[in-house]
This record gives C-alpha cells, structure tokens and sequence, in this order.
C-alpha cells in the first residue's frame, strides 16, 4: 500500500530516485514508525509522514517523523553523533558499518500553546528533549538538561500558580506570524545566538500570536526527555505540565518577545 510519506527534494538528491520511488510506493517505508522528533508512535500509511535523512562523514540513517513535528529534510551531524542511531532512530540505515555505535543525537521537540496562569491566558513554548542530555565534555547515562537551564536562570517550579520571572538576556525570535528561534546571550556580551532554532519556522496560531503581542513576551517551559509529550490539545498539555511540575520536573522562565 502506498504511504502517506513526504520525500523532499535534497532527501532525494540524496538518497537517489530510485529509492525514493521505493519508499513512496510503501515498498521499503515503515507502516508503524516512532516519531525521531517527538518519539511517539507514528503509522505512514494514516498520517503524513516526514523522511529524514541524518548523514555523517561516512554512513547515513534514514528516520521518519510526523509531518507536524519535522519537515522532510537532510540533517548533517558528526560521524560519531551517528553511530548507533540504528539502535535509537527507528529507521533503515544506509552504508552503516556495524562497528559504529554510539547513542542518539538528542534533538529539542518545541511544542506552542496558550497556558492558563492566575486567570490569564499567557503564550507558552514548551521545550522537550527526544533523548537524555548531558553535560557537554562528559559522558554517562545521566540527565542535565534542566541543571543546565537552571544554571542559566530558569526557574524551577512546583506549581503553575504565578508567571516566573524575566529571564533578560534570552528572548523568543518571532517574524510574521512565525516562530524562528529562541536566541540566547552571545559569549562576553556579544550578539545573541540561537539556542534552538525551527528548521523551517513554525506556525503560530493566531490565539498564541495575538497574546504574544498583547504581553511582548512568552513563557518558556522545559522538562526531560518523557515527562510531556506531544498533546493534541491544550488543557491536556497543562494536564501534563502539572504533572511534570508536580514531580519536580519543570523549569520555566519568561521570555521577552523579539518581532511580532
């Protein structure tokens, strides 16, 4: 059965005619995937579904995601940022050697929605890791994404009950109507630079967008790898939020808007 698969035009370049047709024909493309994004199950033959093409210096791993989390694209990382991504990106491997394996390349899953905070409806980012983050330089199984936060100035919370402080210095990049990129404070003062960045800017709904310019800043929330997910729908993201803060598992800050 054909697959309801996007296959951009340098995934192709890539991956050659041949075994793109192969994939849009449902010959070589997976029924039932785990999203490489938001890492929850996917189906190409139900939804539309993104190839990602991950490319080293030597080997490649084709991944697949969901539409609405990932455009089709290629995604240069390192050789050893690759290896083992047969283990941990559910997808077919090209040319991959079989002594070459190390953990998945964490990727930050961004998820926009309004969040109810002491009777008003504030814009939110929720910031989500696909895998564990660790301290650069070390290595382990452990998870730092949120001492890494915190160390930055994000606040943790127990609570949803009051909007945290400004974090100056950080600042959500928005241009007509799209979400570009969190930037961050440059080293020694400099320019800020991107801490995340959409691969192609996402779309805001008009509701986020419309209280995003009422406020002129956005509340940042981010928790590990697990603890949200991807929700369909907004009270089951604050649903989910409450829980991650609940368990300790939620830091946040508030952002100041850049564009409109």
């Amino acid at each position: 059965m054909p697959r309801m698969l996007d296959v951009s035009d340098e995934v192709r370049a890539e991956i050659g005619d041949e075994e793109a047709d192969r994939l849009l024909a449902g010959e070589t493309a997976p029924g039932s995937y785990d999203c490489t994004s938001c890492r929850t199950p996917g189906d190409s033959e139900q939804e539309r579904t993104s190839t990602v093409l991950f490319i080293g210096d030597e080997t490649a791993v084709l991944a697949f995601a969901h539409a609405g989390c990932l455009p089709s694209q290629v995604v240069q990382v390192t050789e050893e940022q690759l290896r083992g991504a047969v283990k941990s990106i559910t997808g077919d491997t090209v040319d991959l050697e079989p002594d070459k394996v190390v953990p998945e390349q964490a990727m930050l899953g961004v998820t926009s929605g309004l969040v109810l905070i002491a009777g008003e409806l504030h814009p939110a980012l929720v910031v989500e890791p696909t895998a564990p983050i660790v301290r650069p330089g070390t290595t382990g199984s452990g998870d730092d994404f949120l001492p890494l936060l915190i160390e930055q100035g994000f606040m943790p919370l127990t609570e949803l009950s009051a909007v945290p402080p400004v974090l100056h210095g950080w600042s959500v990049l928005l241009a007509v109507g799209r979400l570009h990129a969190v930037l961050q404070p440059g080293n020694n003062g400099g320019q800020p630079v991107a801490w995340w960045q959409a691969h192609q800017p996402l779309q805001v709904s008009e509701g986020w967008r419309a209280a995003a310019n009422k406020h002129q800043q956005v509340v940042m929330f981010a928790a590990p790898v697990g603890s949200i997910g991807r929700q369909p729908r907004e009270d089951l993201l604050r649903d989910a939020l409450d829980k991650a803060a609940a368990t300790g598992k939620l830091v946040a800050a508030v952002l100041p808007l850049a564009g409109t």
